[in-house]
């Protein structure tokens, strides 16, 4: 019994070690015909630049330039309204009005208690003026003028209080009508017709202004200071596009005419500012876009010809001939296009070696036969030729049988 396990274990041994050896005999093999195949003919060229203005893509939000609560600042019954969710109001406009009433009493109190004053004060100016001429010819003792002296001035001294006491009324009275503080859409109402409102309530409603918008943006902070430095400043104004969530372009062009003043150090981003024109009410106070930033001067950047540029899953890659000749598969970042050209942002430098034609058999790290363009053109027209010939003598062939 054991005897024949073993012969088992040795079989199975056998199979395991044949199979090892015919896929090593098959890698040998392989590899010797790779090494005699000939290096296949591929175009090198050198990477050059070009001038461009460069643009910068984050995602934005639009954003009102004055976003306002509109609060009670009196309490009250809300008795009017005098607008419709969603309408357009100017600054000024009345928008609610709380019950006047008890307010337009309290002044009207205050206006009687001021007349009347005033008639006291005007009395008491005429005594002192009389006084003072009495005083002077010794017909009346000085203490009588000191206590008419003193009237006069407790009836300025009321006056004034009144009066104070009267724009406080005023002023009480002025806010039983709500009236908006901006131009802008009103958005819903959160405090209908016949509540009473305090102004603890909280917001009767909230009015965002769309006319000029702000769009707010992350700029990368490495971005930041390449844009700072291509343009000499920070604080540049510069052109933006707005890519709207549908994909369609916004008909105005924005400005950039604010950054933060700090590095956020969770995102490693500068919140930006672009402010936009609106006045068909199209960007929405919340909504998100894309942003393109452009900056405002060229600058020299290294370009490959699209057709050079392959992709993956991992990215965009070209193939770079290193120091031995060989190439390389390594991955780019791009930055937008010009003609037919990939703006290359990281990567590769200009001054740099890469395959632009016969890509299809290239194997990284093995030899290549680098040719010129013209001679390219020979090779393929050759290929060409040659496989016409081959269609016509099989063509031959077939029409013989």
């Amino acid at each position: 019994m054991k005897k024949n396990i073993i012969i088992v274990l040795l079989l199975i041994f056998a199979a395991i070690m044949f199979r090892l050896g015919t896929s090593k005999y098959g890698q040998i093999m392989k590899s010797k015909a790779m090494m005699s195949k000939p290096a296949p003919d591929v175009v090198v060229e050198e990477i050059g630049t070009t001038d461009v203005i460069k643009e910068y893509e984050a995602p934005g939000r639009i954003a009102s330039k004055y976003q306002v609560s509109v609060m009670a600042r009196i309490s009250g019954y809300l008795q009017k309204s005098y607008f419709k969710e969603g309408d357009y109001v100017k600054k000024g406009q009345a928008l609610f009005l709380i019950e006047p009433g008890e307010y337009k009493n309290a002044a009207d109190v205050v206006s009687a208690d001021i007349k009347n004053i005033k008639a006291q004060l005007d009395y008491a100016e005429k005594q002192l003026a009389r006084a003072k001429e009495l005083v002077a010819k010794d017909y009346i003792a000085k203490a009588r003028y000191d206590e008419i002296l003193s009237s006069r001035d407790a009836l300025r001294a009321q006056l004034a209080s009144a009066n104070a006491r009267a724009a406080d009324a005023n002023r009480n009275l002025g806010y039983t009508t709500v009236k908006s503080p901006v131009d802008g859409r009103v958005g819903i109402i959160t405090v209908t017709v016949g509540n009473y409102v305090t102004p603890s309530s909280g917001a009767i409603t909230t009015i965002n202004s769309d006319n000029p918008i702000y769009v707010t943006f992350p700029l990368e902070a490495g971005d930041f200071a390449e844009i700072s430095n291509i343009d000499g400043a920070t604080n540049a104004n510069r052109k933006v596009e707005l890519l709207l969530q549908n994909g369609a372009k916004y008909r105005y062009d924005g400005v950039q005419d604010f950054h933060d003043n700090k590095v956020d150090q969770t995102t490693g981003t500068v919140v930006m500012r672009a402010t936009f024109k609106n006045p068909n009410s199209e960007l929405i106070h919340g909504e998100f876009v894309t942003v393109k930033l452009y900056a405002n001067n060229s600058t020299e950047v290294p370009v490959v010809p699209q057709i050079a540029v392959q992709e993956n899953q991992e990215g965009k890659y070209v193939y770079k001939i290193d120091e031995k000749g060989l190439p390389q598969l390594t991955y780019i970042k791009t930055s937008g296009q010009k003609d037919d050209l990939w703006i290359v942002s990281s990567g590769i430098k200009s001054g740099d070696k890469i395959v632009t034609d016969g890509l299809q058999k290239v194997v990284p790290g093995k030899p290549i036969h680098a040719v010129s363009v013209e001679e390219m053109a020979k090779i393929r027209q050759n290929q060409q030729n040659n496989a016409l010939e081959k269609s016509k003598n099989k063509f031959f062939r077939r029409t013989k049988k």
